[in-house]
């Protein structure tokens, strides 16, 4: 499990380039709701083609794994995001708004994806 650790890491500079272009191609094109939202996406798009590769080349021993390695990354994905935005000043309501789904906020599909997708992947990739 340890190596499905490290692999995590890439996922994190994929997320940091994801709002990097958002912050330099789109964002001044659209509103902050609509940017979000489509960093959200292509940030999907972009881990489920990570995790796509990382399951092909390293496959897990067994669908209980595929999920305690989403599960493993989620954590570590929210300790991140958690840890980071309070470290630059951030407040918890200002962080959890990314979350409010009822504003359109759509950013929990992200921890939802991470959580799920190297199961999916590894389902789909077994047949």
């Amino acid at each position: 499990m340890l190596k499905y650790l490290l692999y995590w890491f890439p996922m994190l500079l994929l997320a940091v380039l994801n709002g990097i272009a958002r912050d330099l191609w789109y964002n001044k094109y659209v509103s902050a709701l609509v940017a979000h939202q489509i960093s959200t996406f292509s940030l999907i798009i972009l881990i489920g083609i990570y995790c796509c590769l990382v399951i092909k080349w390293f496959p897990p021993n067994s669908e209980k794994q595929a999920l305690s390695i989403g599960i493993i990354w989620t954590l570590l994905t929210l300790a991140f995001e958690f840890s980071f935005g309070l470290l630059r000043g951030n407040s918890w309501k200002q962080l959890l708004h990314a979350y409010n789904f009822t504003e359109g906020q759509i950013w929990i599909l992200i921890p939802i994806w991470v959580a799920i997708a190297p199961y999916i992947v590894y389902r789909f990739m077994s047949k």
